[in-house]
């Protein structure tokens, strides 16, 4: 049996933690997956917005017209696009394996991880024990319960296979209405393929402010098929080379909808059930989340968990953060805390969203006093120049500090525009303070941040 200073499990954000700070420890690296890396750069963040960009510029062109721009109906390459990405993650997931696999001080364990006792683990046919570990096993698609998923499963993908598709498909449904069912319909949809999206709840993206909900259903709806309160029923054999998604309505109204291929965007579960960790004592909220403490501390001394194994926000940058919290803590007896007060996330869809703090919801429903503004991207002068319509800016903000509570946008270049407002609810800049006491290069997009601004009654 060996024996570690270190154990990680994980070959995504917990394989980067390990860095030269812990060249003098003998760590182990244990992961199964394949490719490997992790999610994001296999199967997440990377590659699905190396797909987005493409679509993006497919989109812009097709929708010119009104600039007076006007060109030939835009080809597709699918073949060409595929490679591009994979060609290059692929090639990146390889030659980091064969760096940690020749690494003087890491053991690395292409292995499932289960605990056998305490601080012990089985990887394979090997069985290691060490002082700490980090896990940071990340999540898996989360699959439904219904008649027609095993012989089906040919056309039923997730968003670990639907990229690496051999063709592009004429036909796709998307059953899900988060944020990897609104990426991938965009993406689908740009490239010419007829996309219908069926969502459990009223509207697509629920969990954001209500106002952005809402306009985002209804501007997707113009380019896809959208059908809302949909309960997943069964899969069935078209006899037509495509799968047959039944549905019932609230009401128990059956449908049914038809497609070459089929996406399941039904969110993430984390990878805590075969890891066995009652073995070791660190215990799973009712979510099969690791419960951490402010320090990504498990219930269990000497074990540590990051990302989307053990964090409400399934977000890279969120475990990037969590991982150099715990990087620090792995060698230093004063430890830092994870700072979760303002995290905030950005759906790469069409249109795009970004947003971080409360929604106006939220706020109502804690009985938060606040004011509100809602500025539209056709209001600036670049938005005009942009032909721009139904996009716009939501701030909230307290009167009393004057503070920002929340911030939306939806949107071109959303992710970016927001980065500021992030910045200011960070380190407390008052709203009066970051509209007036900064310039706000004129004409760009960023005006309509700076008037959304000056448009809190405070």
């Amino acid at each position: 049996m060996q024996h570690f200073d270190l154990c990680v499990i994980g070959s995504g954000t917990g394989n980067s933690l390990i860095d030269e700070r812990f060249a003098g420890m003998k760590v182990a690296l244990v992961d199964d997956g394949h490719p490997f890396g992790g999610t994001c750069l296999n199967h997440g963040c990377i590659p699905t917005k190396m797909f987005v960009y493409p679509a993006t510029l497919a989109t812009a062109v097709r929708a010119a017209g009104p600039l007076g721009l006007h060109s030939k109906d835009v080809r597709l390459d699918w073949d060409a696009v595929r490679d591009r990405i994979f060609g290059r993650i692929d090639a990146i997931a390889e030659a980091g394996e064969s760096y940690r696999a020749h690494s003087e001080n890491v053991t690395l364990f292409r292995a499932r991880g289960k605990f056998v006792g305490d601080h012990k683990l089985k990887a394979g046919n090997k069985t290691l024990t060490a002082d700490q570990f980090v896990i940071a096993a990340g999540s898996r698609p989360r699959l439904p319960e219904v008649p027609g998923m095993d012989e089906m499963s040919d056309r039923l993908h997730t968003s670990d296979t639907i990229m690496r598709l051999e063709e592009l498909p004429k036909s796709l449904v998307i059953v899900g209405g988060g944020y990897i069912a609104a990426e991938f319909a965009a993406i689908f949809a740009a490239f010419g393929t007829a996309v219908t999206v069926i969502a459990r709840g009223p509207s697509l993206l629920r969990h954001e402010d209500e106002a952005v909900s809402e306009r985002f259903t209804e501007l997707v709806a113009e380019r896809v098929t959208v059908r809302l309160n949909q309960n997943l029923v069964a899969f069935e054999d078209s006899g037509r080379e495509s799968v047959l998604v039944a549905t019932t309505d609230t009401d128990g109204v059956e449908y049914s909808f038809e497609g070459e291929q089929v996406l399941l965007a039904l969110g993430r579960t984390p990878n805590t059930e075969a890891l066995n960790l009652a073995a070791t004592g660190v215990q799973v909220d009712a979510a099969h989340r690791i419960i951490v403490d402010d320090r990504q501390r498990t219930t269990a001394k000497g074990i540590f968990a990051l990302g989307d194994i053990s964090s409400q926000w399934q977000l890279k940058h969120v475990a990037n953060a969590e991982a150099r919290v715990v990087a620090h803590n792995l060698l230093h007896r004063r430890q830092l805390k994870s700072d979760h007060r303002f995290v905030p996330h950005a759906v790469f869809s069409d249109p795009q969203i970004a947003a971080v703090g409360a929604t106006e919801q939220q706020l109502k429903a804690e009985g938060r006093p606040y004011v509100v503004a809602v500025q539209d991207y056709a209001s600036v002068a670049y938005g005009w120049a942009m032909e721009d319509t139904g996009h716009f800016v939501k701030l909230l903000a307290d009167k009393t500090t004057k503070r920002l509570l929340g911030a939306h946008i939806i949107g071109p270049e959303a992710s970016v525009l927001i980065q500021p407002l992030i910045q200011a609810m960070s380190f407390g800049l008052d709203v009066p303070s970051m509209a007036r006491g900064q310039y706000w290069i004129h004409p760009s997009l960023a005006e309509v941040v700076e008037n959304a601004l000056l448009g809190l009654n405070l």
